[in-house]
């Protein structure tokens, strides 16, 4: 085999596919470039392209078994960095509604008294997540605190990832209601 082939997209993903780490190393050096300017561009922020880089390589190394080496290894890689983009903003999203809930209007008080307030909000946090049926308090957790994707939040629960985004919608709703914004 000549060394063009030996380093084809196509030879090092079947040799991937069977552990080749160094064979997924190149793979790795080759994008990480491309798919880190995808990222970052999606997200608007260096740092956490960063770790949505390193989760985008793991994903495809995981998967890299079940990717059809007949076909362009960039739309592939780009597909699986986009779903971890998309999930990373559904999860900031999650992450902002809880803030947002706790947020109160400026006011002004002694360091003290924004640590004890801030610990109460948090403590109000924990009790109306616990309060939540676990039908909608799991795939709340597993996301928003766990960092799972929604679609290995799906796979942990045995449902679809679509479903898991419409528990999520409504535990925040009910969070919502339980803790109304400026309350706390």
């Amino acid at each position: 085999m000549t060394p063009e082939a030996e380093n084809s997209d196509h030879h090092l993903v079947k040799r991937a596919a069977s552990g080749d780490r160094p064979a997924f190393e190149v793979i790795v050096r080759r994008y990480k470039q491309p798919v880190f300017r995808f990222i970052r561009r999606y997200l608007g922020n260096s740092d956490d392209a960063y770790d949505l880089l390193q989760d985008t390589f793991v994903a495809a190394w995981t998967a890299v078994g079940r990717f059809d080496s007949t076909r362009p290894l960039m739309p592939w890689l780009r597909a699986i960095a986009l779903n971890k983009c998309r999930d990373f903003s559904r999860r900031q999203t999650v992450r902002r509604l809880i803030l947002s809930i706790f947020s109160t209007e400026v006011e002004l008080q002694t360091p003290g008294d924004a640590a004890d307030s801030q610990s109460e909000r948090l403590e109000e946090l924990d009790q109306a997540i616990a309060e939540l049926p676990p039908f909608y308090k799991e795939p709340l957790l597993l996301t928003a605190v766990s960092g799972l994707s929604h679609h290995e939040a799906a796979t942990m629960l045995k449902t679809t990832p679509k479903a898991i985004e419409m528990r999520i919608r409504r535990a925040r709703q009910k969070l919502a209601k339980i803790l109304p914004p400026g309350e706390g």
